[in-house]
């Protein structure tokens, strides 16, 4: 800042004379797309990809992408076995990863080399060699030939070259690391080593069970993540992300720091759909970072309002990044079970950041956007408010225990006939609630095809279809390809899983972390949160559940039991664990020092990335401290607890977020003196941890800390 004149009175550099040039004639939701590519490209790795091929080349790759979308749709129709449906899965999304990705970020994207479409055969044989075979798999397994390990040796090391250019080096070493495990931890002494394994024994589990890079994690991608993130491409294709964005200027506009409000509720409603919090915050940042700034907020509290914000859309049901199934399948609990358990610590973590905001905002004396430049409610929602139709359908679907599968292929169904008719929409798919809640022994399958003859009756009444078939291609091309990283991620993780069910090391880390923490809870819930945010570092949301919830969530568990004098779990126990490990292996993202979300954010924003990280760490401080409670605490899970208790500890858990981020911020109704920040943090502390006395005691603190301030302001203002 020191700097800052100086630099305005230089000339300007020949790049920024090549973007004002680039640039001129462009609207501005054009140079923010650009400038969202842009930095989508730098810090996204699903982002860059070979997106500047010829005609006929992007063609062929676009008809193996749409091939791949119609496989899965066709799958979650009608069904097959798990052997052949996931080695087809990730066979797609391995040859895929190979001609749309190059080996080096910087390598040329307008052409594809021998090698990769070399790699791309090779792939596709070694996954499709177990369905072509698989009854003599069957019929050999634990008696295969050299053969089939060289086949699994090829198959892993593509796999990994594969997670190398789409996903990243992070989870890259770590399963080389487990894998390294795998073959050499007998040479280990003490608890941690194991009686040792061949190499024939290791390829066999990892490639050709189902506990290993075909085990549950790929499982769970080829049935349900998968449908979810077509869902997430034909919504978007609606428009429904610039909606959000306006339905939540509408609603925070012009409140005070209005612009940041927005970007914390417009980042809320589409994060639970979005997958990755570094495209959330690019997606939603390109148009609330600027808005930010011109209201006032320094660069780096801008682009680190975005990145806690669009981090936490994962952690929002009804979706939560499409984690949520996994954690269904993890726990064995419903998929309703885990949605309920979340709202409470989800509803805490934004409240955190707005009213972080608020506080920052009162601190600068910063106003709302004006009246003129807020669209209204009931406008907006007379004009767009059907494309909310299509989530509300999926959220109805998924809480009427329907399966995953057909609440996302439904929710793809209603999206195209919203797009389409727009509120005539309401006709069909209320015709598919009606059917759903009358007339259960239809099948999906047959009141979707009635509802599709009513969505043609009304396009032919209305003289026009709305869409073209290339927007529907298009879309099941886009979503294909944002599969890729998912899957690759899902493979990397179950050769995690495969070595744990191998050599036992999930039990000897639990033994592990327990003995560190000497059976303090305190200390292990301490390590398993480093431990997590470690590992989430850099990794997509799937894959860093899968791996905390694999090697730290058990640890927690044990010693959960052993506190509490049981002889199993309970619910709360697998729950809170497992939320648990998931927070914090979420806001990796928005950790220093990797911290990917507040990288892109501060891009955006033209911020200091390590500030700005920083920043979003302070401003999401709820989600450092909430999971805390949880797990201390069950009723923050809607567990084993009662309407009136719930109610009441969420709106002292609000109370105790409003103390904790003035605490932090400096401000409550005037600048905060040093000993105030302390006792509004402590305060803050009480109020969130769901019981009486610490709720009493933290209220009158923040009464009397309010009451000093209301005092003293007047004084400073005159």
């Amino acid at each position: 800042m020191l700097f800052s004149k100086k630099k305005k009175e230089e000339p300007a550099s020949i790049e920024a004379l090549e973007l004002e040039a680039d640039t001129s004639g462009m609207t501005e939701e054009q140079i923010a797309a650009q400038s969202a590519a842009e930095v989508l490209d730098k810090y996204d790795r699903e982002s860059a990809y070979r997106n500047k091929l010829p005609k006929i080349l992007k063609n062929l790759v676009g008809v193996i992408l749409i091939a791949f979308s119609v496989f899965q749709i066709y799958t979650s129709i009608f069904t097959i076995q798990e052997r052949l449906l996931r080695p087809i899965h990730l066979g797609f999304a391995m040859c895929l990863s190979f001609l749309l990705y190059p080996a080096r970020r910087h390598f040329r994207r307008d052409r594809i080399p021998w090698y990769d479409w070399l790699l791309a055969a090779a792939s596709i044989a070694v996954t499709l060699y177990i369905p072509f075979n698989l009854s003599y798999l069957v019929r050999n397994i634990g008696n295969y030939g050299t053969k089939e390990v060289v086949i699994g040796i090829i198959g892993i090391l593509l796999l990994m070259e594969a997670c190398r250019r789409i996903v990243g080096t992070p989870i890259l070493i770590v399963v080389t690391c487990f894998l390294a495990y795998t073959f050499f931890g007998q040479h280990i002494a003490g608890t941690f080593g194991h009686r040792g394994y061949t190499t024939r024994q290791v390829i066999t589990h990892m490639y050709y069970t189902l506990e290993g890079v075909f085990g549950t994690p790929i499982g769970v991608s080829a049935t349900f993540i998968c449908l979810f993130i077509l869902f997430g491409a034909f919504l978007d294709r609606t428009g429904v992300g610039k909606f959000f964005i306006d339905l939540a200027n509408a609603i925070a506009g012009k409140r005070i720091g209005g612009p940041a409000k927005v970007a914390v509720i417009s980042s809320a409603f589409f994060g639970t759909v979005s997958g990755s919090s570094v495209a959330n915050t690019v997606g939603t940042g390109s148009f609330t970072i600027p808005a930010m700034k011109r209201l006032g907020y320094k660069p780096e509290f801008a682009g680190a309002v975005e990145a806690a914000a669009s981090t936490g859309g994962q952690l929002m049901p009804p979706v939560m990044g499409a984690a949520a199934f996994l954690m269904a399948e993890n726990t064995g609990f419903p998929y309703s079970r885990i949605i309920v358990s979340a709202i409470i610590p989800a509803v805490l973590y934004f409240s955190g950041i707005l009213i972080s905001v608020h506080h920052e905002a009162r601190k600068l004396g910063l106003k709302g956007a004006a009246s003129e430049d807020v669209p209204k409610v009931v406008h907006l929602l007379r004009e767009r408010g059907h494309l909310l139709v299509p989530l509300i359908y999926m959220i109805y679907m998924l809480s009427s225990k329907a399966t995953p599968a057909y609440s996302a292929l439904g929710a793809i169904l209603s999206s195209l006939i919203v797009y389409s008719v727009e509120w005539w929409a309401l006709i069909p798919i209320g015709f598919m609630v009606v059917c759903k809640e009358f007339v259960p022994s239809l099948h999906f399958t047959q009141y979707a095809l009635i509802a599709i003859g009513i969505w043609i009756v009304i396009c032919l009444f209305r003289r026009k279809l709305g869409f073209r078939i290339v927007e529907v291609l298009e879309s099941l091309r886009e979503g294909a390809r944002s599969v890729l990283a998912v899957a690759i991620a899902c493979g990397m993780a179950g050769m995690i899983v495969g070595t744990v069910t191998l050599t036992g090391l999930g039990l000897k880390f639990a033994t592990g972390i327990s003995y560190l923490a000497g059976g303090n809870l305190y200390l292990l819930m301490f390590f398993t949160m480093l431990a997590s945010i470690v590992l989430g570092m850099g990794v997509p949301t799937t894959a860093n559940y899968l791996i905390t919830s694999t090697i730290c969530a058990p640890a927690l568990i044990a010693l959960l039991i052993d506190i509490n004098g049981l002889s199993a779990p309970t619910t709360a126990i697998i729950m809170g664990a497992h939320l648990f490990v998931f927070y914090f292996g979420i806001i990796a993202d928005i950790t220093p020092p990797v911290a990917l979300a507040a990288m892109a954010g501060s891009a955006i924003a033209k911020g200091e990335p390590f500030k700005t990280g920083v920043t979003a760490t302070r401003i999401a401080i709820g989600a450092f401290i909430v999971p805390y409670i949880f797990v201390l605490n069950p009723a923050m899970l809607m567990i084993d607890t009662n309407v009136f208790f719930i109610v009441f500890s969420l709106a002292t858990a609000m109370l105790g977020m409003y103390s904790l981020s003035g605490g932090l911020a400096g401000f409550v109704q005037d600048e905060c003196k040093w000993y105030e920040r302390i006792l509004l943090v402590g305060a803050g502390l009480a109020m969130i941890y769901p019981e009486v006395a610490s709720d009493a005691v933290g209220v009158v603190v923040l009464a009397f800390v309010i009451f000093m301030q209301k005092r003293r302001a007047p004084k400073r203002a005159a």
